[in-house]
């Protein structure tokens, strides 16, 4: 085989345009044929290298059907078993739900009353609603310094509010000013 045909093959073959064929051919090439010292060496025992490995053979088409059946075949029976369990599965479900809802009404019991004396029962009442009360007091008591925020915030923004003023009033007179001049230019030029 001539270096160039050599060559070009190497370069398909990196290039992954190669044939089964045509490696083959590279691979016997390399295996059967003294290499010169043109810088092939390296190939050389890439593709003596690939020599050694064993070829790893071609499934044949009852292995692929073999395996779609041992697949589907696993699958059916995990199902039928479901199918069989199921109303069986359901009933239970059923059943406990049932059963934890009879539990829930029959523990249920209403609000009943701890005193027997109007007056203790509102006595205690007054008394709760005092606690809330004064806890409640103590939680807007924390609340004024962030209303004091709110006063300084508010009159920050009337001094804002009054610079914007001046500015605006400044730009209302440049603003007549610069329309006084223009219509002196212009009369100044139509003249």
């Amino acid at each position: 085989m001539k270096e160039e045909d050599l060559k070009r093959l190497i370069e398909k073959y990196y290039s992954g345009e190669s044939t089964e064929d045509e490696e083959i051919v590279l691979r016997n090439y390399f295996l059967n044929t003294e290499i010169p010292p043109s810088g092939l060496e390296a190939e050389a025992e890439i593709f003596r290298s690939y020599s050694s490995y064993i070829e790893i053979p071609e499934p044949t088409p009852e292995f692929e059907e073999r395996i779609i059946e041992a697949g589907f075949s696993g699958k059916d029976r995990e199902l039928k078993q479901f199918r069989r369990l199921f109303p069986y599965i359901s009933a239970a479900a059923g059943l406990l739900i049932l059963v934890a809802t009879y539990f829930f009404f029959v523990n249920r019991s209403g609000p009943g009353d701890t005193f027997t004396d109007p007056q203790i029962a509102y006595n205690e009442t007054m008394k709760i609603l005092l606690d809330v009360s004064s806890r409640l007091n103590q939680g807007t008591q924390a609340l004024k310094p962030v209303s004091k925020f709110n006063t300084a915030t508010a009159k920050s923004f009337k001094v804002i509010d009054k610079s914007t003023q001046a500015v605006e009033k400044n730009l209302r007179n440049l603003i007549h000013l610069q329309d006084a001049i223009g219509t002196e230019k212009t009369d100044t030029i139509n003249k």
